[in-house]
C-alpha cells in the first residue's frame, strides 16, 4: 500500500513539474519553440514606428510562423499577410515606387508595409486588442463593433487577441537582447 501510495504522490509531483514548466519554460526553450527571423528589419521597423518590436514579431509568428514564402487561401502573402490590395494602398500612401505583389515575399517590404498599417492601425483605434481585431478581422467589422458598443463578435478574432498577446509577452521574454538593442 505504501508503495502504491508513494507512485501516486511521485506521480503527481511529476504532474505538477511538468505543467510547471509548461505555465513557465525558459527563454532558451521559448527561442526554440518560437523562432525569431529578420530581427534587425522587426527592430528597425518598429522603431521607425514607435511600436513595440515583441508585438511586430509575435504578429508576424501568429500570421505566418516567419515563413516569408507564406501565401493563405485568401491570398494575403509574406510574413506579415498582407494582401495586395492593402499592400498597394500602403505603397501609395508611403510613396513607395511602382508596387509589385510579388514584393510582398521580400520580408524587408512586408515588414514595411506590415509596420506601417499597424501604426495606422493604432492612431485610428488606440488600443491593442482593437489595432490586433482590426488586423485580423478588417476595419469595417471594428468600426461596426465599435458602433454599437459591441466587443469583439468574432471567436476566432478573440483568440488572435489573445493569442498575439501572448506571443508578445513570449518574444519580449525570450528575445530581449535581439529585439530590444
Amino acid at each position: 500500500m505504501r508503495k502504491l501510495f508513494a507512485l501516486v504522490v511521485l506521480g503527481a509531483v511529476i504532474a505538477c513539474a511538468v505543467a510547471a514548466v509548461d505555465l513557465t519554460s525558459p527563454p532558451w526553450y521559448e527561442r526554440i519553440r518560437y523562432p525569431l527571423r529578420y530581427s534587425e528589419y522587426v527592430r528597425v521597423h518598429a522603431q521607425r514606428h514607435s511600436l513595440d518590436p515583441a508585438l511586430l514579431a509575435a504578429v508576424i509568428y501568429q500570421e505566418s510562423r516567419f515563413r516569408a514564402g507564406a501565401k493563405s487561401s485568401s491570398g494575403a502573402i509574406g510574413l506579415m499577410q498582407l494582401t495586395p490590395a492593402t499592400a498597394r494602398g500602403i505603397a501609395i500612401r508611403t510613396h513607395g515606387s511602382a508596387f509589385h505583389t510579388r514584393d510582398l515575399y521580400d520580408p524587408e517590404i512586408n515588414i514595411r508595409y506590415g509596420t506601417w498599417y499597424l501604426d495606422n492601425l493604432f492612431r485610428k483605434y488606440g488600443s491593442e486588442p482593437l489595432v490586433l481585431a482590426a488586423y485580423n478581422a478588417g476595419q469595417g467589422n471594428v468600426d461596426r463593433w465599435r458602433a454599437t458598443g459591441q466587443p469583439i463578435q468574432f471567436s476566432e478574432t478573440k483568440a488572435y487577441v489573445s493569442r498575439v498577446e501572448d506571443l508578445k509577452r513570449i518574444y519580449r521574454d525570450a528575445w530581449r537582447s535581439k529585439l530590444y538593442q
